[in-house]
């Protein structure tokens, strides 16, 4: 069974109770203001890949993954007067509509998700279409003392009317110190550290509401969504880690005081990610886009198996070497999977296959699912139709499309994938010379080898 790292208990523990057939799980999605780069889609892959780990478990999961098109101002400022929402400002900029900006970026991270195998969720509803259920639940909060409206001005949430907040982050409100902004706190406030759940706006993003037209505050939404499509009970609640705060504090005190009691379970953080060591931010533009990845000539999935290669929880410096050996790897996976094909089916290696498996339900230790798997490709006590079995069932879990070249004409011409498995043979037990008579047979086949660090690769040279 699946056990995660819970951010706010502090320990590794299982995410659904012993014999439950179903598990539901929030995942803060994307704000469409811009294109994802590839450190936000990392935060999607640690969903996706608890979902396939859990339904192997044969659990039944239910995600929601909310579409955030409204609520991001210019200025990062909670109220901010001389602010203007993004997504308007950058119609007008680009000749557009507000919609037809929010949906051009959506049907982007949509592709992107897809082209990394990321299941779609069950449920993806956006901000600008669920503004009823927000206002609902601003209205309940202020109706049980948790929160207030100011005449003529926002409404607040009375962080002090919620004394678990901090336990996410372990940012606890007598140590919470007032913000350094340009308009310096709201003077309308209670506490410094309440929140906006309702804003005034006259802009072109704007609603009507009990307290004036205004927008919903970036927090509201969230817990929103998750009561109104998942219940009150959430087993598993995942996002990036700088989402912990002030985000996720305030979202779980929300719901909480809404609902009367804890509504998730469990929250689960992914770790940044670096590339060639620098913090991606599209301020600077130093940025990259699944789209950049592709444009390199790489297999936009050596981008999932590249961040595979390290732990959730763990700060990850992804670089294009990295990103060139995952998708050398990928290609001779697939290499390796049509050979096996070739060959007559066999049990998997229940061992083998079990280890790799306990490995996965282990906080998701993907490094060692991965080189067990390598051992497993370069074990000849294995036959080819056990290997075969066995990456594809693996493959579920793992979402790299393995068998992609099955029965490809230009996989491999016939007799080459038992020639590049005898070569490999050689190469392991130090027989340079049969390495060599073996790689001139493949290439009067049409198939030119290689070595590199990551194991023997081929390219077919009829194509």
């Amino acid at each position: 069974m699946l056990r995660l790292y819970d951010t706010r208990h502090r320990q590794i523990e299982p995410v659904v109770p012993p014999g439950a057939r179903s598990m539901r799980m929030y995942t803060c999605g994307p704000a469409v203001h811009r294109r994802a780069h590839v450190g936000d889609l990392r935060s999607y892959l640690l969903s996706d890949l608890i979902r396939r780990v859990c339904e192997r478990n044969r659990i039944r999961v239910v995600v929601c993954r909310n579409i955030t098109d409204a609520e991001h101002l210019v200025d990062d400022a909670e109220i901010a007067p001389g602010g203007e929402d993004e997504i308007p400002a950058l119609a007008r900029a680009g000749g557009r509509t507000a919609p037809e900006i929010a949906r051009s970026y959506e049907d982007a991270f949509l592709a992107d998700t897809a082209a990394l195998n990321i299941r779609p969720p069950e449920h993806s509803p956006r901000t600008t279409e669920t503004i009823g259920p927000m206002v609902e639940m601003i209205a309940k909060l202020i109706s049980k003392g948790h929160a207030y409206a100011v005449p003529d001005g926002p409404v607040f949430f009375d962080a002090a009317s919620f004394p678990g907040y901090g336990e996410i982050s372990g940012n606890r409100l007598d140590r919470l110190r007032t913000g350094h902004r340009a308009e310096g706190a709201d003077p309308r406030k209670r506490f410094h550290a309440d929140w906006a759940l309702w804003r005034p706006s006259d802009r072109e993003t704007a609603w009507e509401a009990p307290w004036g037209r205004g927008l919903p505050g970036r927090h509201i939404g969230c817990s929103a969504m998750s009561l109104r499509f998942l219940g009150e009970r959430v087993d598993v609640h995942t996002g990036g880690i700088d989402l912990r705060f002030p985000h996720h504090e305030d979202e779980r005190a929300q719901s909480d005081a809404a609902a009367g009691h804890e509504v998730v379970g469990h929250w689960v953080h992914g770790e940044h990610l670096l590339f060639d060591g620098r913090t991606m931010a599209e301020s600077t533009g130093d940025v990259v886009l699944l789209s950049d990845v592709t444009a390199a000539g790489l297999d936009p999935l050596a981008v999932r198996l590249a961040l595979l290669g390290h732990r959730h929880r763990r700060r990850m410096n992804l670089t294009w070497d990295t990103l060139r050996a995952a998708d050398q790897t990928l290609r001779r996976w697939r290499s390796r999977v049509a050979g096996w094909a070739e060959s007559p089916s066999r049990p998997m290696p229940v061992e083998r296959v079990s280890r790799i498996e306990a490995a996965f339900d282990d906080d998701l230790d993907t490094p060692l699912a991965l080189r067990l798997l390598r051992e497993l490709e370069l074990d000849d006590s294995a036959t080819p139709g056990s290997r075969f079995e066995a990456f594809l069932h693996l493959d579920h879990i793992l979402g790299l499309d393995l068998s992609a070249d099955i029965g490809r004409s230009s996989s491999l011409p016939p007799g080459a994938a038992e020639l590049l498995e005898q070569r490999l043979r050689a190469r392991e037990a130090g027989d340079w010379a049969a390495s060599d008579r073996l790689r001139d047979g493949l290439a009067g086949l049409g198939v030119r080898v290689a070595d590199t660090p990551e194991g023997q690769t081929w390219s077919d040279l009829r194509d």
